[in-house]
């Protein structure tokens, strides 16, 4: 049986109560299928509680705290919408060191729709190109990056989209994303192993 292509990819999804819950679900399923482990990290250990919109849907357990959450340890992150999770995570400065380090390395980023706050708030998107839900442009512009209403964006290592209607083309250019990153990582090693 031949491997799926993002076995030994390691993705965070750093996530709070009331995130938009399609924009965790459907992308976790995404990458699981092609061989992902994804790691729900989130603030408080316990459970995280997901949101349909305006209503409170899911409950799902939290695999990992911010606090225990080594972002060296990970390949890429996810970062869910949902406006009230991304406001809470914006504020976290474990949430903000780790998409710096993560970004600082060039490893992908997956966005969309209200999780770009935290980007912003990171001091990241200074001269970046991304989507996000239309609200937050302001906030994108202000803080140096270029917003555009696509529904998905790609710049460098991260990708972004707007809301859980863009989430198949979101799906599609994250495992793309990811596919790429992990191709030129193994390529990376075997250089050094031939050496």
């Amino acid at each position: 049986m031949s491997g799926k292509k993002l076995d030994g990819m390691r993705v965070a999804i750093l996530v709070a109560d009331d995130f938009e819950q399609a924009e965790m679900t459907e992308p976790k399923k995404a990458l699981d299928h092609v061989g992902a482990t994804t790691v729900i990290v989130s603030p408080v250990s316990g459970h995280i509680t997901g949101m349909n919109h305006d209503q409170k849907a899911d409950t799902f357990n939290v695999d990992m705290t911010l606090d225990q959450a080594n972002p060296d340890d990970f390949d890429a992150v996810l970062l869910p919408g949902g406006a009230i999770n991304a406001d809470f995570m914006r504020m976290q400065p474990r949430a903000r060191e780790f998409v710096q380090r993560i970004d600082q390395s060039g490893r992908p980023i997956a966005v969309i729709c209200h999780a770009p706050w935290l980007l912003v708030s990171s001091d990241c998107v200074k001269g970046r190109t991304l989507t996000s839900y239309y609200t937050i442009q302001d906030d994108i512009r202000n803080a140096g990056g270029t917003w555009v209403d696509q529904q998905v964006v790609r710049d460098r290592n991260w990708v972004s989209s707007r809301s859980p209607e863009d989430l198949n083309a979101f799906d599609s250019a994250m495992v793309a994303l990811f596919s790429e990153y992990m191709q030129s990582k193994g390529q990376k090693q075997q250089g050094t192993l031939s050496v």
